[in-house]
């Protein structure tokens, strides 16, 4: 299918060239003032996770700002929402703590990658920090910080993600339930029930 394929970094170095600097020296290994307080301002974060076996997966994670909870300048702790129940970033998480992080604040086109090692949490007084819809969350996902760096703006820059004039009119967006009922052979009025249940008896 792909007749001409990169196999060695020595062939992409070649190509692509290193980092500046700036790019090498960015790296931090804490959560300091900046990280807390953009951390404490993103409402979105995406979570990357693989199994033993390397298979990969990004699931997104949100809430009102500042829900994730940073214990000290090493640790924090991302609250599990009611979701789907397929748990896929907490089973990978059992058999590779290894995590990638991206959080992101609306209208910022800059983004904060964190990289760590993570831990299925079920401290109850921990948990009862981030409480919310009158709900304490049974689980969490704790992190400990190895890398955090600002990611530059240029893939929110050329895809104009926050530039409301370069949006899709909501007629021409593509719809959930149409998709869902393809894939999973339902009727399209019974998964926009399932969906509306979900979406207004279930986020918390």
């Amino acid at each position: 299918m792909f007749k001409e394929t990169v196999s060695t970094e020595e062939e992409l170095r070649s190509m692509l060239g290193y980092p500046s600097e700036l790019v090498q020296n960015k790296v931090i290994h804490y959560l300091d003032e900046h990280c807390r307080d953009f951390i404490a301002k993103s409402p979105f974060l995406a979570i990357s996770t693989s199994d033993h076996q390397g298979l990969c997966d990004v699931s997104p994670r949100g809430d009102s700002p500042g829900f994730v909870l940073v214990l000290d300048d090493k640790h924090l702790v991302i609250p599990e929402r009611p979701g789907n129940r397929r748990i896929d970033s907490m089973k990978n998480i059992l058999s590779n703590p290894n995590i990638g992080l991206i959080f992101i604040i609306p209208g910022l086109e800059e983004t904060l990658r964190i990289n760590g090692r993570a831990c299925l949490v079920r401290d109850e007084e921990l948990l009862a920090q981030m409480e919310a819809g009158g709900r304490t969350p049974m689980i969490g996902i704790g992190v400990e910080v190895q890398e955090c760096y600002v990611h530059c703006a240029k893939a929110f820059k050329r895809s104009k993600l926050w530039d409301h004039d370069s949006w899709l009119e909501k007629d021409k967006l593509p719809r959930a339930s149409r998709i869902l009922a393809d894939h999973a052979k339902m009727a399209p009025e019974a998964i926009e029930e399932v969906l509306k249940e979900s979406y207004t008896k279930r986020l918390y």
